[in-house]
């Protein structure tokens, strides 16, 4: 029983890591290319580097968004099948 609660902790981890990924990944790379502008262009404005992470986020957030919803739509019937087993 403890190692199936153990399981079901990782996986509830897996899928928070994977449907965090697209997020943090676009946030990532736009950060990255925000940073090489501002070393190439000598500008260092704060809103320059957060207002277009937060936009490109957003939009990543809205198109993956019906996958998320299935991916934790069938995480969260998974769960409720595992209910009986921790009945024991």
């Amino acid at each position: 029983m403890e190692s199936e609660i153990i399981a079901l902790a990782v996986q509830s981890l897996k899928m928070a890591l994977f449907l965090s990924l697209p997020a943090l990944l676009v946030g990532m790379i736009v950060g990255l290319l925000i940073s090489i502008f501002q070393a190439t262009t000598q500008i260092n404005e704060m809103t320059l580097s957060f207002v277009p992470k937060i936009l490109a986020i957003a939009v990543v957030l809205i198109l993956t968004m019906p996958w998320m919803m299935n991916e934790m739509i069938d995480f969260t019937k998974y769960v409720f099948h595992l209910i009986p087993t921790f009945l024991r």
